[in-house]
């Protein structure tokens, strides 16, 4: 039987003494330990079987995976009672940490989808396929009035200059393409680069 000081049981689990004493706070290692402050030190049977039972999904992220595998290695390190023979048709089940790591990632994702349907039906957002839609939409008109008023800037010209219209023409159409085509790549690089403003960051969706 191991008893070990709260920094011994920390660098034996590869945790920090600050989630150690997380862990007492919780309750999680209640029973496993006996006395109190400097001179407590923890059964580390007791606390190896405590976690592997008491970790919630939340804690299965990050360090609280490790603590998982640091506490499946000590106890891989046990002699085990023979198991009953699995019948041959079941698959072998995988890492179950990994396992419930895919089902919240997975949970995370659902909620997400939620909350942003939710937002978008009560018109906190709009959708960015929608915007887009609208906007081309909108651009295009505009695209169409501006090609209108080049094709009468045209006409002016060649009636007050005495020069051939689809030549005056030509020559402003040609500039407006030329115009259209820069700012469009400018515009694309700029929003590659944008980075989330602080709400959209914030909401996470």
């Amino acid at each position: 039987m191991s008893h070990l000081s709260a920094t011994e049981l920390a660098n034996t689990l590869n945790l920090s003494k600050g989630r150690i004493s997380q862990y007492l706070s919780e309750g999680k290692l209640d029973g496993c330990y006996q006395g109190e402050g400097r001179s407590r030190r923890f059964d580390l049977d007791k606390v190896t079987s405590a976690l592997g039972r008491k970790l919630d999904k939340g804690q299965m992220l990050g360090n609280g995976l490790e603590t998982r595998r640091a506490i499946r290695a000590l106890q891989a390190e046990k002699p085990e009672e023979p198991a009953t023979p699995r019948p041959e048709s079941r698959l072998p089940l995988t890492d179950p940490d990994e396992m419930e790591l895919v089902k919240l990632a997975k949970a995370n994702e659902e909620l997400r989808r939620l909350r942003r349907d939710n937002a978008v039906a009560d018109g906190a957002y709009v959708l960015a396929s929608e915007v887009e839609r609208e906007t081309a939409k909108a651009i295009r008109a505009e695209i169409a009035g501006f090609e209108t008023l080049l094709r009468d800037g045209a006409r002016a010209i060649a009636d007050q200059l005495g020069v051939d219209f689809k030549a005056a023409r030509k020559i402003l159409t040609d500039l407006f393409r030329a115009h259209r085509s820069d700012r469009v790549d400018g515009l694309v690089g700029e929003a590659a680069v944008a980075d989330l403003t602080g709400t959209e960051a914030e909401a996470d969706i």
